[in-house]
């Protein structure tokens, strides 16, 4: 069973930088895709980012775009969210989630996602 922990979230003001990370383990997700999705206080989760883990493709949400960067780690079973330029907007708890293997969706789902972690909290202050 894939676990997923994340940490790196906080209180930050407008204008600044976080790093999410989030470490896989108790499986392997090869051929799976990774995201990073988030859910602002009383609305739905949204997609933020995904990656394919073996392909190394990238995609984002319009919203991010040009801001947010999402990476990983092979060696390090760790995915990365770097967040620059932070909105207000962008408060939200940030979840990490894994689709399950060999994948071939289109990664902006976030019902295509078997897997999550509990969330880091990301506060943006204008």
């Amino acid at each position: 069973q894939v676990q997923l922990v994340e940490s790196g979230g906080g209180l930050v003001q407008a204008g600044g930088s976080l790093r999410l990370s989030c470490l896989v383990s108790g499986g392997t997700v090869s051929n799976s895709a990774m995201a990073w999705i988030r859910q602002a206080p009383g609305k739905e989760r949204d997609f933020v980012a995904a990656i394919s883990w073996s392909a190394g493709n990238t995609f984002y949400a319009d919203s991010v775009k040009g801001r947010f960067t999402i990476s990983g780690d092979n060696a390090k079973n760790t995915v990365y969210l770097q967040m620059n330029s932070l909105k207000p907007e962008d408060t939200a708890v940030y979840y990490c989630a894994a689709s399950r293997r060999y994948y071939s969706g289109n990664y902006y789902s976030p019902t295509d996602y078997a897997y999550w972690g509990q969330g880091t909290q990301v506060t943006v202050s204008s």
